[in-house]
């Protein structure tokens, strides 16, 4: 009976500290279990790009209610996890954990409607264990004209100094093997990112502010471990 009011306290408690983040739209916490062990079947809408990038094999894998991503030695590309959504501005939060130094993990938003950047990238951040990274890729690195440049070794001098205006990184310091509770807020042109309700930093740029992002990309070029995902609209 203790256990049960304990658990309804922390549940309330929880319902009230995401209140302002809008209307919840999507949530998974991967509480359930796969028909064989051999492909990616992470349901719930979830879509993954091994099929294309990694010869089908699995990088995807739901254990002990969670979801734990981790990249093929055969795939030519990171892991792409990704979940369809719809919102102006909004917030996504969850729990991680990063398993190895090196590991980090990347929150893309995308708009594959929108055909002026590569794969519909529009911004994103990265978490790792050192620091924490927030792009503008729709008027920086994703840019058709920009990528172009780039991986044809014909940027300019003001396309370079362009790019660096486009993102920011924040010294943050974490540890492997542990659980945080990771919250990406959009509001206009400003993501800001909180780790353990604690704001780690925030960015602004005019790609932040794009009219609709369509679809969230967990991208991971190592491992990472996520779970309890929850997408907000708050316009």
């Amino acid at each position: 009976m203790r256990r049960t009011i304990q658990l309804a306290i922390a549940l309330l408690f929880s319902t009230l500290s995401y209140a302002e983040e809008g209307e919840l739209i999507f949530e998974d916490d991967f509480e359930r279990s796969e028909s064989q062990e051999e492909k990616d079947e992470p349901g719930n809408g979830w879509g993954t790009n091994s099929k294309r990038r990694a010869k089908g094999n699995k990088q995807v894998d739901l254990r002990d209610g969670a979801m734990y991503i981790y990249i093929h030695e055969e795939a030519d590309h990171g892991v792409s996890v990704t979940q369809p959504m719809e919102f102006t501005d909004g917030s996504v939060g969850l729990r991680f954990m990063l398993e190895h130094e090196k590991d980090v993990l990347g929150l893309n938003f995308a708009d594959l409607q929108y055909k002026k950047v590569h794969a519909g990238h529009l911004f994103m951040t990265k978490i790792g264990t050192k620091d924490v990274q927030i792009s503008d890729l729709k008027t920086g690195l994703m840019d058709l004209k920009i990528r172009e440049a780039r991986q044809s070794n014909t940027v300019t001098k003001e396309q370079k100094a362009l790019i660096e205006t486009k993102g920011e990184k924040f010294p943050n310091q974490l540890e492997t093997g542990k659980w945080y509770d990771l919250l990406v807020r959009v509001r206009g042109d400003m993501m800001t990112v909180l780790i353990d309700g604690e704001e780690v930093g925030s960015f602004q740029s005019e790609g932040i502010a794009h009219p609709t992002k369509r679809l969230l990309r967990l991208a991971v070029n190592r491992d990472a471990v996520v779970d309890e995902v929850k997408i907000w609209r708050s316009k």
